[in-house]
């Protein structure tokens, strides 16, 4: 098994790409901490694993309270002994003009993507470089790439995240490898809330795709363990685009019909 006598924690684990991703590295052998803000939904990713054999412990968990970082770090090496493993997920969304978008509002996109990644790194990785190992992956959007009508809240959380994720990865160098994901049309509750704004169906906007269909969770879920795992041993720094195609470019002509 891939991530064999490895613990890893998850923020965000309750849900969609988390939850996925939780799933898929309990089944690969790691030791998982499941972290959320609702309870509910975390409970049920821990008694998901524990029902296929996988071991998982679950916290309730605010990203953007460092005591709860502080908490988290501490039952986790109380439980397991060690991490090895940090997913940075936990995030939100949403679509707003610029001048309809509150302080407020603003400030809490930053809080949670950003000021959550920057102190699960703080409060996580001093434990991995005191054993002289270890890997994070950040979640990043491909909306941290380029621009897009809408999203300046979100586009500047998540390429804050890109850019942080190479600071860390030189940082941490030589014994932590940081690397950052990028998805973009994932069936999640995000592209659906996505579809809700725009009053169409998820499935409309795979018209926009190269490959012309929306992308599953676990092809995510499998690029982080891909990342987490002794296969990618030479990678960090590094920034990873599973978004069917559409930041490679944009389409100028297109066949005509008949």
């Amino acid at each position: 098994m891939r991530l064999e006598n490895k613990v890893a924690l998850i923020t965000g684990g309750g849900t969609g790409i988390g939850k996925t991703t939780a799933l898929q590295f309990a089944k690969e052998g790691a030791s998982v901490v499941v972290t959320d803000i609702e309870k509910e939904s975390g409970l049920q990713t821990v008694e998901e694993i524990r029902q296929h054999g996988g071991t998982a412990i679950f916290v309730q968990h605010d990203v953007r309270n460092e005591q709860d970082w502080m908490q988290v770090a501490e039952e986790a090496i109380g439980h397991f002994g060690k991490i090895d493993i940090l997913f940075n997920n936990a995030g939100i969304f949403f679509i707003k003009p610029i001048a309809e978008t509150t302080l407020e509002e603003w400030n809490q996109m930053m809080s949670i993507n950003v000021t959550g990644a920057f102190l699960g790194m703080k409060h996580i990785v001093p434990h991995m470089i005191r054993n002289k190992g270890g890997s994070v992956i950040n979640a990043s959007s491909n909306a941290g790439l380029f621009g897009v009508s809408g999203m300046a809240a979100y586009g500047a959380s998540k390429g804050a995240v890109r850019i942080m994720t190479k600071d860390a990865a030189m940082e941490f160098a030589p014994f932590v490898r940081v690397n950052s994901i990028h998805p973009g049309y994932i069936r999640t509750q995000m592209i659906e809330y996505g579809a809700r704004v725009a009053n169409k169906q998820p499935e409309d906007q795979a018209v926009t795709v190269p490959l012309k269909r929306l992308g599953d969770p676990i092809e995510v879920a499998n690029l982080v363990l891909y990342l987490a795992s002794a296969e990618s041993s030479y990678i960090t720094g590094s920034e990873f685009v599973l978004d069917g195609g559409v930041s490679a470019g944009q389409s100028v002509w297109e066949k005509a019909e008949g």
